[in-house]
């Protein structure tokens, strides 16, 4: 899971918060939660809110919309699972061509 505290402003959270958490969880297989500020328009810098679970699918299970507001909820770690069974990016790494294996000195 990565978490990511963050405070995208009104300009660039329309357009990147929700699809950058999208695809770091599809991308990296796994879940993604981003906590935002709630919004407060009489604040010096107003954030654009919205803290948001995705699941490794690129599905976005909470969106919190712009107030202050809390969810809880288990993580089903058995999607991770699944996802990385259905495209096994790991598996099908090329070390012949490149290496990606970490090596210890």
């Amino acid at each position: 899971m990565l978490i990511y505290p963050a405070a995208f402003n009104m300009t660039t959270g329309p357009l990147h918060w929700s699809l950058l958490q999208r695809s770091r969880a599809n991308d990296n297989q796994l879940y993604v939660a981003c906590i935002s500020p709630a919004r407060v328009p009489s604040a010096s810098y107003v954030a654009w809110g919205h803290t948001q679970l995705t699941n490794p699918w690129g599905k976005i299970l909470y969106d919190l919309e712009t107030q202050e507001n809390m969810a809880i909820t288990d993580i089903d770690l058995k999607v991770v699972e699944e996802v990385r069974a259905q495209i096994p990016t790991f598996s099908q790494r090329r070390t012949d061509l490149y290496d990606t294996v970490c090596k210890k000195e």
